[in-house]
């Protein structure tokens, strides 16, 4: 037997021994992905003649039957290893943000509602589920988590995102992790390529992949933090970076980026793979290298091991620099030796295959992963505003919906769910990269009045929802099923965006003869031409559409109760909802439960207990808004010099980061903290009292905050250190006890190393960064530096 077939050898010795077997072509092979997207048979067996590292799945997206698919990983694996001198497997990818793209497979909520839950444990098992489902049908490379960091509103994929605070995004990211990399299936492993190394966020003028100014000390301390975490605490074996510059160099060729920081400070061991056509775009866009063959050299050398979706960069070229000396041999043999060791802990050598028939069925489908969904999605919502007219009253007789969301369930999907990335291929352009282009200025494309949004209200994108989800409805179906004697009437009343006013009069009417209005609002979080945020599509307008807030200033005459219910991948931001809705319902995207979920909490059969994982700016002119800002900046700069506002507008954020309501009210009290001094290799005890004070069994996210009182660097006025979501029934006091070490208050000094410093902390526990109940502090008692990849994230937690 060959060493390298030897299951009892470890994935480092069968990688040696099988790249000394491996001819230049295979090697190449394993550093290119093959892209089956409208390729005849025989142009894909060209590409992948001597066999291939990856091939991305997004052609799944449309077969239509969970058999198909993996009939469909059969017979292209069957190709690559047959091509393959030495029968090496392909890895296959899917993204996962949001579930698999997969006929029959499960759909969960936004990343940013996802956020709002501020449930970690329950994120870990929505990462196991991806990762059995995918796995079923011989994909073991996903695509998610999301741990970019998202203060910035105006761009599009803010959705994906589990929102602007380094720790919440840590801590959520690191479980998504686990859960993907934990089990196994079929006797394969999956592992999680996590998004979008790094700053991605931080682009100009909120645009997708624009140039990014990042200082060092924030790219590391903040941007790079939920990296840090995942590969820490999760051993995160994937990454891919981002498409844009960062302080004159593409993160692609960056080998300051990508070997420096992320795999010599970092620790990271796993593969890095590019954002689609992120290589051509290094040479084409943002214009690096004499020749695409250089940029694609350029990437390899960073540490870019595998190009996606298609060879552009590491091409024909490269491989004769590579077999003429041009270009150094060590460079190709590090990438294909970090592609080989995954392939091996995979286990696809042993199992390259999808599964088939009642193994398929059995491994693919579980009964707990739809409640596991509904449980996400009722966790999600963040309820802002009540003035009592939740939850509703039994005794309503006439209830009038207003919105086009109400009546359209796929406004429940967000960016990158299965159901998005369908609409994607109806799309007349596109926004998503690695596919075809196209123009929204044409002559022939119904737009959404006084918008470039295609309208996707027809047959053709109705009939992708009919083929995914069936039985999913709309929350007006959801409604009228729930409220049987109640009479409910719908009128459409306003589009998704622009101006148009010409559904309003009727809707009006119907407002007039209610006792109680809901309304829904929001943009359409997707993909491509369709959509008003998502990949590539960005804005400079974060609030309400003029439609919506119309129609929300003239319904307010009749003086009925209204209550609000917002689905987008950003945050709802109205002067006219705050000022007239008597309810406002943050709902996200909250996907295949998301009208049962919506239904519980306006009944009051859930009791909402979602948080803001992002600060909620007034307008895009207050960008970028977030809590955790340094000293004398943001809000807190009036403690310095100028006004303490805007001439027009507060300094404050609309809702506050960690901000949300519920039915029932939550008491704090006996802040205890274990010691009053600390050494820097030592942890602290932190332990507070919450009970529920109200008539209703709820949640509640309780959260810890630290500050340092005064450093040596600028620090934020605040930050998150640890969170606990706990239940409690009426009248039950529970004792959250928070373990955090010392590390956490960690900060790059001013030669750039991470330093303990000693000083006196505050300590601070609140319902919201804003809301802060009970504070207290301790000592640092000295000073002490330490590696990066050494410090700890967030807090752990106990509930007694």
């Amino acid at each position: 037997m060959e060493k390298y077939l030897n299951v009892n050898l470890s994935p480092e010795e069968r990688t040696q021994d099988l790249l000394s077997k491996m001819s230049l072509g295979e090697k190449m092979g394993q550093v290119n992905c093959l892209f089956p997207l409208g390729n005849t048979w025989d142009s894909l067996k060209e590409e992948a003649k001597y066999g291939i590292g990856q091939v991305s799945t997004l052609d799944m997206r449309e077969i239509e039957s969970l058999e198909n698919a993996a009939a469909w990983q059969q017979k292209i694996q069957k190709m690559v290893m047959e091509n393959s001198e030495h029968h090496i497997p392909a890895i296959f990818h899917m993204e996962g943000l949001c579930g698999p793209f997969i006929q029959d497979g499960i759909s969960f909520p936004s990343g940013i509602g996802r956020g709002a839950s501020w449930n970690p444990q329950l994120e870990e098992k929505v990462g196991q589920i991806v990762s059995r489902q995918e796995l079923a049908c011989g994909i073991t490379q996903v695509l998610a988590p999301i741990l970019d960091i998202s203060r910035d509103s105006r761009m599009g994929r803010q959705g994906e995102t589990y929102g602007e605070d380094p720790a919440l995004a840590a801590a959520m990211g690191t479980a998504y992790t686990k859960g993907v990399q934990s089990g196994k299936t079929a006797g394969r492993r999956a592992e999680s390529m996590a998004k979008h190394f790094l700053g991605f966020h931080n682009s100009q003028g909120g645009i997708h992949g624009s140039n990014c100014d990042i200082p060092d000390r924030l790219l590391d301390e903040v941007y790079g933090k939920p990296f840090q975490a995942a590969i820490r605490e999760a051993d995160l074996k994937g990454i891919m970076p981002c498409y844009c510059s960062i302080n004159g160099e593409p993160l692609s060729a960056s080998k300051k980026m990508l070997t420096g920081l992320l795999r010599d400070e970092m620790g990271f061991n796993g593969i890095c793979g590019s954002d689609y056509t992120a290589v051509a775009n290094v040479h084409d866009v943002q214009k690096i290298g004499e020749s695409i063959t250089e940029a694609g050299l350029l990437c390899m050398e960073a540490g870019m091991d595998v190009e996606m979706q298609n060879c552009v960069g590491y091409n024909e070229e490269l491989k004769e620099w590579f077999r003429t000396g041009r270009a150094d041999m060590k460079i190709l043999d590090k990438a294909v030796m970090r592609v080989l060791e995954a392939k091996f802990r995979m286990g696809i050598f042993e199992h390259p295959f999808a599964l088939e028939g009642e193994e398929l069925r059995n491994a693919f489908f579980d009964e707990q992963d739809r409640k596991i969904s509904l449980q996400s999605a009722m966790e999600s919502m963040v309820l802002l505003k009540n003035n009592g007219a939740l939850p509703l009253e039994r005794d309503l007789k006439k209830i009038a919906v207003i919105g086009c969301h109400a009546k359209n369930a796929r406004s429940f999907f967000g960016g990158y769910t299965h159901l998005s990335m369908v609409e994607a291929v109806y799309a007349v352009a596109n926004s998503i990269a690695g596919m075809e282009s196209g123009d929204v200025t044409r002559k022939n494309m119904l737009t959404v009045p006084g918008t470039q949004i295609q309208i996707d209200e027809t047959e053709e994108f109705d009939a992708i929802l009919k083929q995914q989800k069936p039985g999913c409805r709309c929350l007006l179906e959801e409604l009228r099923e729930k409220l049987p004697d109640v009479a409910i009437t719908y009128e459409y009343g306003y589009p998704i965006a622009g101006n148009d006013l010409s559904h309003i009069d009727k809707a009006l009417e119907a407002v007039k003869d209610a006792d109680l209005v809901i309304m829904t609002l929001g943009g359409k979080h997707g993909s491509c031409s369709v959509a008003s945020m998502g990949e590539g599509v960005d804005s400079t307008d974060i609030n309400l559409p003029v439609c919506q807030d119309t129609f929300i200033r003239k319904a307010a005459e009749y003086g009925k109760p209204m209550i609000g219910i917002h689905f987008d991948g950003r945050p709802i931001s109205s002067d006219a909802a705050d000022t007239y809705l008597d309810a406002i319902l943050e709902g996200w995207n909250p996907s295949e439960c998301g009208a049962e979920a919506i239904v519980k909490v306006l009944l009051g059969e859930y009791n909402p207990g979602g948080k803001m994982p992002v600060s909620t700016a007034y307008n895009a002119g207050q960008i970028p808004i977030y809590y955790n800002h340094p000293n004398g900046s943001a809000y807190h700069q009036g403690e310095s010099i100028g006004f303490k506002n805007y001439v027009n507008m507060p300094h404050t954020p609309r809702y506050f980061f960690g901000y949300g309501l519920s039915y029932t009210e939550f008491d704090y009290s006996d802040l205890k903290l274990d010691k009053k001094e600390v050494r820097p290799g030592e942890q602290i005890k932190i332990e507070v009292t919450v009970e529920n004070k109200g008539s209703r069994d709820g949640d509640e996210v309780v959260q810890l905050y630290i500050r340092d009182s005064f450093a040596s660097m600028t620090r934020p006025v605040k930050e998150l250190a640890g969170f606990k979501r706990l239940t409690l029934k009426v009248g039950e006091r529970k004792n959250v006890v928070f373990t955090m070490k010392a590390s956490q208050c960690a900060f790059l000094d001013r030669e750039m190393k991470w330093k303990i410093e000693k000083g006196e902390i505050e300590v601070q526990i609140g319902s919201s960064s804003e809301d802060i109940r009970l504070k207290d502090t301790f000592i640092i008692t000295q000073d002490t530096w330490i590696q990066g990849r050494e410090r700890d994230f967030y807090a752990d937690c106990k509930v007694k």
